[in-house]
């Protein structure tokens, strides 16, 4: 009996206790949901081939080839340097035959900044809905919309599993050059060495501290110092980009607070959106016309949208400043993570304010 039949029936046994209590917890409507998470992320791990034994077949192409062989070295420093749970997360790649392989559903009321909701088991309450196909996340966005939600749906290359099931590599981001694969490898395993449920700032600010410092390690170390000046441009272009829909997000909020007429409200709202259009194409100016989001900003920057950026990267500073009072000892870093998460949310929250 092979190892890979054996680790496919221990996951397997995990999707079925999961989807099971799943069922225990929601309604008619949401099992339908569930069902279709759990046949999604069944098709990926029983399409999984062996990165290893890709590579000693022969049989890949030289980009392909070089480009196997670049993820076994980024996750043996991956768990060698940055002391992250790779075990056999990233060994494994899946052609998943899509654009992309899940498509996030996201929602807001017309006049509020603030998403809506969804709680699942594991992974608590976070503000977007998962499906596997474009038709499904395109369905629950028109029966939000005819709720009167605005409404965002966009296309998600990679997740983490947070360690329930060993994630693959996917056919998704294989085209992404090595820094960006490296980038998301490290971001991706940070969600299974630190997670608080129902807090996402928190978590895409931890992954995202972790991501940017491996890479930085892990672009010295191969010296490819020539990448590390493009990955500070991406990031700082990034922020850039927080900041602008931040700045414009309170005063979408402002406009929604006034007391105005709904018909007001909605030409204040349009007129915003066209402010924030033509200030992104100054920023853009200012980056030598760099169009990584053009796309984003050619959709109707409805609130739903505007919520996806609200302040995922907050917290940020404050993982880097507890990174070096760590003294880079990424072991110690994840340790003192892990000791904030178990505190009181109250004391938790405190330590926060001042980011």
């Amino acid at each position: 009996m092979s190892f890979e039949f054996l680790r496919n029936k221990a996951q397997l046994i995990k999707l079925v206790i999961l989807l099971t209590i799943s069922v225990f917890l929601v309604s008619c409507e949401a099992v339908g949901y569930y069902t279709q998470a759990a046949r999604g992320q069944l098709a990926i791990m029983f399409g999984r081939e062996d990165i290893q034994r890709l590579i000693d077949s022969g049989e890949l192409s030289v980009e392909l080839n070089d480009k196997f062989s670049e993820v076994m070295r980024i996750r043996k420093f991956a768990s060698e340097q940055l002391a992250l749970p790779v075990e056999q997360n990233y060994s494994t790649y899946v052609d998943v035959e899509r654009e992309h392989v899940v498509w996030n559903v996201f929602a807001a009321p017309e006049f509020s900044i603030i998403p809506v909701n969804w709680c699942y088991p594991i992974a608590g309450c976070v503000s977007y809905r998962g499906y596997f196909s474009e038709a499904g996340a395109k369905n629950y966005s028109l029966a939000l919309k005819r709720q009167g939600f605005d409404v965002y749906t966009g296309g998600i290359d990679a997740y983490s599993t947070l360690g329930w099931f060993d994630d693959s590599l996917l056919s998704t981001v294989i085209s992404r050059a090595n820094h960006q694969l490296a980038g998301l490898i490290f971001h991706e395993l940070a969600h299974q060495v630190a997670y608080l449920p129902g807090n996402t700032t928190f978590n895409e600010s931890f992954a995202t501290a972790v991501e940017r410092e491996g890479l930085r390690r892990w672009l010295e170390a191969t010296e490819q110092s020539e990448i590390i000046a493009i990955a500070d441009r991406n990031s700082s272009r990034q922020e850039q980009f927080i900041n602008l829909v931040s700045r414009f997000r309170d005063r979408f909020e402002s406009v929604y607070q006034d007391e105005i007429s709904e018909t007001q409200k909605r030409q204040e709202k349009s007129a915003l959106q066209d402010q924030l259009r033509a200030e992104y194409e100054q920023l853009k100016a200012s980056w030598n016309d760099y169009i990584g989001y053009d796309a984003w900003f050619s959709r109707s920057l409805n609130n739903a949208q505007l919520s996806t950026v609200s302040s995922y990267n907050d917290l940020v500073p404050f993982f880097n400043e507890l990174l070096l009072q760590s003294a880079g000892d990424m072991g110690e870093f994840f340790e003192s993570v892990n000791a904030i998460i178990a505190m009181a949310p109250e004391d938790r929250e405190a330590l926060f304010e001042i980011y």
